[in-house]
């Protein structure tokens, strides 16, 4: 007979942390297990959904460059932490699980305080800074890659190769075939910057495209996510190459244009990378430059070393570049199926299932049965107008 458990995750501020902890709510929901969720206010307003889930709204600081911030921060890390301290009293958990950012610190110093076993997942192949910060307090250290960057030797120990939990949708893809193309069919290109799209991949993609050979420029077709501000120059641009495009400042079916995709062009965010590998899909990897400790280059690289994806580093990201690696990674139907078994190589398929097979060993089963699911989610009082 399975033991009922109560867990408590804590994510938020962007999709890469939500996404792979909506999925691992979704597998412990599934074994019957309690599930709670603590996000910040930027979290709460994402449109991932955690069916049945309470959500608990509580105050995260941001620690910016300017240090004039830090104090506000501060105050805002010590009011949260206060209240997951109350939440945990109160709920009494099996286990923390928390998903790196600062929405997770609070969160994950509470459980700490107040002894409950913890265990960080690290969605990237570079170790982020709150996960370095808690790294001696907790109990494992959950990575996506073999590969992990700034992790402290004291804390080797700690890691277990897991991968990084996708969406169900997306698994779904792992059993479908890599769609044909044929020398006379269409070529489908996805372009995807994120969240919140990417002007360079707007300002690159169209134009690089058209340099494309004539017969193969005339087989393609495109679906690009692009930020408001550039949309209908994109627009322009495809509309004057005769190339057919549909343009979206944000994919709400992304699984499916996934499965629908020949060739990706994106940045190297950890779940692009999880489901670009997980659903077997080449790509052409652009970096965000910008990315703290140049983590998605360090995504990139298991792909790249397979020969599933080709990397561009932004400041070498031209049209004629994008053009070359297309051409190396492998136009043709032979070379592009040959890379998307490569990245699908790359795959952990089975990272909710093992997460949450770790996570359901540790601390002890509360006594009784589980906590009532509320009908609706539950929001921190002083929070509720934000998370609205």
């Amino acid at each position: 007979m399975s033991i009922i458990r109560h867990f408590v995750l804590a994510a938020g501020g962007t999709g890469g942390h939500m996404i792979p902890a909506q999925a691992l709510a979704a597998e412990l929901r599934q074994r019957g297990h309690h599930v709670e969720l603590i996000t910040d206010q930027r979290g709460a307003m994402l449109p991932v959904t955690f069916e049945g889930v309470p959500v608990h709204v509580l105050p995260a600081g941001r620690f910016e460059r300017d240090p004039r911030s830090w104090i506000k921060a501060i105050r805002a890390t010590i009011d949260g932490r206060r209240q997951a301290i109350s939440l945990y009293r109160k709920l009494q958990p099996t286990a923390v699980v928390g998903f790196g950012g600062y929405p997770a610190l609070p969160a994950v110093m509470g459980a700490v305080a107040t002894k409950v076993p913890v265990v960080i997942h690290e969605q990237n192949a570079v170790l982020g800074r709150v996960n370095r910060l808690m790294a001696r307090f907790v109990d494992i250290i959950a990575t996506a890659y073999a590969d992990v960057d700034r992790v402290a030797p004291a804390q080797r120990d700690k890691l277990r190769l897991i991968g990084n939990p996708v969406r169900a949708e997306v698994l779904a893809l792992r059993d479908q075939p890599y769609p044909p193309l044929t020398p006379e069919g269409v070529f489908r290109v996805l372009v995807t910057g994120g969240s919140q799209g990417a002007s360079i991949l707007s300002e690159v993609v169209p134009e690089s495209l058209g340099l494309l050979p004539i017969a193969l420029k005339r087989r393609l077709q495109v679906v690009q996510q692009c930020r408001p501000e550039d949309i209908d120059r994109v627009r322009a641009a495809y509309a004057a190459l005769e190339i057919p495009a549909e343009l979206a400042t944000y994919l709400d079916d992304m699984p499916e244009r996934l499965g629908w995709a020949h060739l990706v062009i994106a940045r190297a965010g950890a779940s692009t990378i999880a489901e670009l590998t997980v659903a077997g899909r080449p790509a052409i990897l652009v970096p965000l430059p910008s990315a703290m400790d140049d983590h998605q280059t360090a995504n990139a690289r298991e792909m790249v070393a397979a020969g599933g994806a080709r990397m561009i580093r932004q400041i070498r990201f031209t049209p004629v570049e994008l053009g070359k690696q297309m051409q190396k990674l492998g136009l043709s139907s032979d070379g592009l199926t040959r890379a998307a078994a490569r990245a699908r190589e790359c795959g952990r398929p089975n990272a909710a299932r093992d997460l949450a097979d770790l996570v359901e060993t540790m601390g002890a089963a509360p006594q009784g049965d589980v906590l009532p699911l509320r009908k609706r989610p539950i929001v921190s009082a002083n929070l509720q107008g934000a998370a609205a």
